[in-house]
C-alpha cells in the first residue's frame, strides 16, 4: 500500500488574543516545565474556544485549528475549501513549517515549495534573478540545478525585462508572477499554493492553473491548493477537504467537497435587512429580496421546468430620481451565467418619487441546468451610464431536475453537463 507524502495527526493550533505570555513569569515557567521538560499538554490551553468569529468568546485562547486529521498521497491535488477565518491559511503555514503546531504531528515526505502570500520567501533588496537562486537554496537545490531551470522560470514569469531589478520595485502582479514561477518550477515534491490566483490578470490565472495541473497530473507531484474560486478548485483538484471553524467538516472527492461546502454555506431564498443595516446609496436602500416559485411562495428549490421569480423590495429616499435595475446570476462555481438590465423601465423616462417599490425579474423554465445559484442586484443610471449600487449574493436558489413521471432522462441518471440546459428545437 502506497504511503502518504503528507500525514496529519491530531493537529491543533492555538493563539492567545491580546498578549503573548501567560501573564506572569511563574506561569510562563510552569508552561515551559510542563510542555518542554515533561512533555505534557499546555495547562493554559485547556479552556480555549473554537475559532468562530461570529460569536463573542469569553476566553483569550482561540483554537485556529482543532484535531485535524488527513493524509495526502503522491500525485494528489488537494483543494482546501472554507469561509474566511475557517483555518485554511493557518493549516498551510503549519504544513510549510512557517509556524509550529500547538499539539499534534505533521509527517512530510519530500521537499515543500510554498506560495502562501505575495513574495513569500523573497528578499526585497535582491533582484529577481538572485531571489530565484535564494529560493532554490532554501529548498536544498544545488546552484547548477537552479541554473538549469532559470530560463524556464524567467520565461514563465513574464518579467524578463526586470529580472535584474530589486523585487521591492515590482508591482504586486510582477511579484506574484515571479513567486509562482519559482515555486512551480523548482524541483520540490510538494507545492502549496494559497490564493495566488487572486492576484494577476485572467491570462496569468489560466497559465497558473495549467501549470499546477501539469505538476499534479503530468509530473506526479503533490499540490495543496486554497482558493475561493470553486471553478479553479474543481478544475485542478481530485480531492478536497472543507474546514469550518478550525475543524474538518468534510473530506472526500473534490466534487463532493464543493457540493457540501456550497449546500451548507450559500443558498438562502429570502433576505431582509433591518435596523439601518440595509445596503444602498444616498438615494436608495435595498430592503428585502425573495425567490418565489410558481405557487407565489418563497422557495429555495425549483423544478427545472418551472420559472423562477426573484423579487426586490427597495426604498427611494429622494424625489425625482431616474434609474433602472440590473440583475446578475452566478452558479455554484462563481461562473457568471447572465446579466439583465431593465432597459425598458419607465424609471428611465419618468422620474420616481420617494417611497417603497417592488420589482420582479423572471427566469424562464427549461433554461438553467440543475445546481445551486446566487444573484446580485444593481441600480444604474443612464446618460451617462453609471452603476449607483451593486450588492453581491443578495439571494440564492437551487434548480432540481424532475425525477419521476415528468423526467426526460429515460435511463440516464447522471448530472447533465453544461452551464445552461434550454429545451432546443430538433428537426
Amino acid at each position: 500500500m502506497e504511503k502518504p507524502v503528507i500525514q496529519v495527526e491530531n493537529l491543533s493550533k492555538a493563539y492567545q488574543i491580546g498578549q503573548i505570555g501567560s501573564g506572569t513569569i511563574s506561569k510562563d515557567f510552569e508552561r515551559f516545565w510542563q510542555t518542554k521538560i515533561l512533555g505534557k499538554e499546555d495547562p493554559y490551553l485547556k479552556i480555549g474556544q473554537t475559532n468562530d468569529r461570529s460569536t463573542k468568546g469569553t476566553s483569550n485562547i482561540v483554537w485556529s485549528l482543532k484535531d485535524i486529521n488527513f493524509e495526502v498521497k503522491a500525485g494528489d491535488a488537494l483543494g482546501i475549501i472554507g469561509k474566511n477565518g475557517a483555518g485554511k491559511s493557518t493549516l498551510l503555514k503549519l504544513l510549510s513549517r512557517v509556524t509550529s503546531p500547538t499539539t499534534g504531528e505533521i509527517k512530510v515526505k519530500g521537499r515543500i515549495a510554498s506560495l502562501l502570500e505575495v513574495g513569500t520567501g523573497f528578499h526585497p533588496e535582491l533582484s529577481g534573478r538572485e531571489n530565484i537562486y535564494l529560493n532554490g537554496a532554501i529548498l536544498g537545490m544545488r546552484k547548477n540545478e537552479i541554473t538549469r531551470k532559470l530560463d524556464e522560470i524567467i520565461d514563465f514569469s513574464g518579467v524578463e525585462r526586470y529580472i535584474d531589478t530589486p523585487v521591492k520595485r515590482y508591482s504586486s502582479g510582477m511579484y506574484v508572477r515571479l513567486a509562482f514561477a519559482v515555486a512551480a518550477h523548482l524541483e520540490s515534491e510538494i507545492l502549496i499554493v494559497d490564493e495566488v490566483l487572486a492576484v494577476g490578470d485572467a491570462e496569468f490565472q489560466k497559465k497558473c492553473l495549467g501549470k499546477m495541473g501539469e505538476i499534479s497530473k503530468g509530473e506526479g507531484r503533490t499540490v495543496l491548493f486554497v482558493s475561493h474560486n470553486m471553478g479553479a478548485v474543481n478544475t485542478l483538484c481530485n480531492k478536497g477537504i472543507v474546514l469550518e471553524n478550525g475543524s474538518i467538516a468534510f473530506n472526500g472527492t473534490v466534487e463532493n467537497s464543493i457540493d457540501f461546502y456550497l449546500k451548507n454555506n450559500s443558498n438562502f431564498a429570502h433576505k431582509k435587512w433591518i435596523n439601518n443595516q440595509e445596503p444602498g446609496s444616498d438615494f436608495f436602500k435595498l430592503l428585502e429580496v425573495s425567490v418565489i416559485d410558481s405557487n407565489n411562495k418563497v422557495s429555495l428549490n425549483h423544478l427545472i421546468s418551472n420559472e423562477v421569480c426573484v423579487e426586490f423590495v427597495y426604498e427611494v429616499l429622494k424625489d425625482n430620481q431616474m434609474f433602472t435595475h440590473g440583475f446578475n446570476l452566478y452558479n455554484n462555481q462563481n461562473i457568471h451565467i447572465l446579466s439583465s438590465h431593465d432597459k425598458d423601465s419607465n424609471n428611465l423616462i419618468i422620474p420616481v418619487s420617494k417611497g417603497i417599490y417592488k420589482k420582479r425579474v423572471i427566469i424562464p423554465g427549461n433554461f438553467l441546468a440543475e445546481g445551486e445559484y446566487n444573484c446580485s442586484f444593481a441600480i444604474m443610471r443612464y446618460n451617462p451610464f453609471h452603476v449607483e449600487f451593486h450588492e453581491m449574493e443578495v439571494v440564492g436558489f437551487n434548480i432540481i431536475d424532475e425525477i419521476g413521471n415528468n423526467t426526460v432522462r429515460g435511463n440516464y441518471t447522471g448530472k447533465f453537463p453544461g452551464l445552461v440546459r434550454p429545451l432546443l428545437n430538433w428537426k
